[in-house]
């Protein structure tokens, strides 16, 4: 297995700048010229872990209710965040969400990971909750965008009622308390450097930057000069 320098991403797919977060990151990932020596591990975190699995309240109605902020301050508070996403190419209909606890959505994401679907479960989760109002606390709703990213159904449903899952969410959460994280995004660099908020792509990319520069000096790339000889490869064959 290559050896590669890990990020981790603790992240609510409720929050707004967390996908804003994602998509800067990935721009500037995109430019890194080692990009492939990168591993990203998304990581939970629930911004509200009492919020209701039946919806309640719009996403005013409860930054309203449940934050104790003017209608006037929240209504502008989203509009300046849907003008942020737009610059990151994404489109937010805040109107349309659907406020609910973020709990069975990230039991599927910590599925997901264990598929090598993590990012691919949270880039469709946003997309879902952001962009398309849906539930993301319905199962049907998830087991559906699920099948949508490539993973079995049946698997899925079983997700859901694993305590393996839950317990994977919870460790996330308390390791996020153990480094120090108060909100998300948050970006953890080789356990090294930490990131808090949605950074512009090029912020991103100058601490990526740094980090492997670090990294790399403390694990080389092995590039061996090969002498060619007879010999058998796994498949069986001997030459």
């Amino acid at each position: 297995m290559t050896n590669k320098m890990k990020i981790e991403i603790w992240s609510d797919v409720l929050c707004p700048f967390c996908y804003i977060g994602k998509r800067n990151f990935e721009r500037a990932l995109e430019q890194f010229t080692d990009k492939n020596s990168i591993e990203v591990e998304w990581k939970s975190f629930q911004l509200d872990p009492s919020m209701p699995e039946v919806a309640t309240n719009s996403y005013i109605d409860y930054l309203v209710k449940h934050k104790g902020m003017p209608v006037e301050q929240v209504t502008g508070m989203l509009n300046n965040v849907t003008q942020s996403a737009k610059q990151a190419g994404l489109e937010y209909n805040l109107d349309k969400a659907v406020m609910v606890n973020s709990l069975q959505a990230h039991k599927l994401i910590q599925f997901a990971k264990s598929k090598g679907l993590g990012n691919e479960a949270e880039e469709r989760l946003f997309l879902a909750f952001f962009t398309e109002g849906k539930n993301i606390a319905d199962l049907d709703t998830l087991t559906q965008l699920a099948k949508e990213i490539g993973l079995d159904e049946t698997e899925v449903k079983t997700a859901f009622t694993n305590e393996k899952y839950a317990s994977l969410v919870n460790q996330d959460m308390q390791e996020a308390k153990q480094i120090g994280v108060q909100g998300v995004p948050f970006f953890v660099l080789n356990r090294k450097y930490g990131i808090s908020g949605a950074q512009p792509s090029d912020a991103f990319l100058d601490n990526l930057k740094q980090a492997f520069s670090e990294w790399r000096a403390q694990n080389p790339e092995i590039n061996l000069e090969v002498a060619q000889g007879q010999s058998c490869i796994p498949d069986g064959m001997c030459e």
